[in-house]
């Protein structure tokens, strides 16, 4: 997983909840890294599983809303980082439709190494879509977020619905539609 990923999850942790609770969670945590990333480094899914899982015991909050909360976080910084990728389009749906073959081609050319979720439209319409989130990582609440913050973006409103497609989620069926 890319570093990026786990810069940003500490830096929202230090914000939302303080330095002391990134100490907390890295100290929990059995971290080959030892909690030293950098951005453009990539590390084992394990570490971000461990340190989510940690910031989920000590905040009693869920791990899923916890994705919810990182996706804002995440969404934003992305959208600072790398602006000329959205502003291709001017209707949220058409972006979201367009992860596996746009989004997903600009980040292997940043990060040739990431392993990326693949997203495959089953229908698409004016006003709707259903998308297949596939993933061994199973962070389709990141996926939902992110899919939630991308409409925000359009000051559009939206339907989003999920439905697991096996017991692990790691393929998700999204309904989207405008609200």
């Amino acid at each position: 997983m890319k570093g990026i990923i786990f810069t940003e999850f500490l830096e929202l942790v230090e914000e939302k909840f303080g330095l002391s609770m990134v100490d907390t969670i890295i100290n929990e945590s059995e971290l080959e890294s030892q909690g030293i990333y950098t951005s453009v480094g990539t590390y084992e899914f394990s570490e971000m599983l461990q340190l989510i899982t940690h910031l989920s015991k000590n905040t009693n909050i869920s791990v899923d809303d916890l994705l919810l909360v990182y996706a804002e976080h995440l969404f934003a910084a992305l959208i600072n980082m790398h602006p000329n990728i959205v502003e291709h389009y001017k209707d949220p749906m058409d972006l979201v439709a367009s992860i596996e073959n746009h989004i997903h081609v600009e980040v292997k050319k940043i990060y040739p190494e990431a392993q990326l979720p693949t997203f495959e439209i089953q229908e698409k319409n004016s006003d709707s879509m259903k998308i297949i989130y596939k993933s061994d990582k199973a962070l389709y609440m990141l996926c939902k977020g992110l899919m939630t913050e991308t409409f925000k973006l359009f000051k559009t409103p939206v339907n989003i619905e999920f439905y697991k497609l096996n017991e692990l989620g790691t393929e998700v069926r999204f309904d989207i539609s405008y609200a």
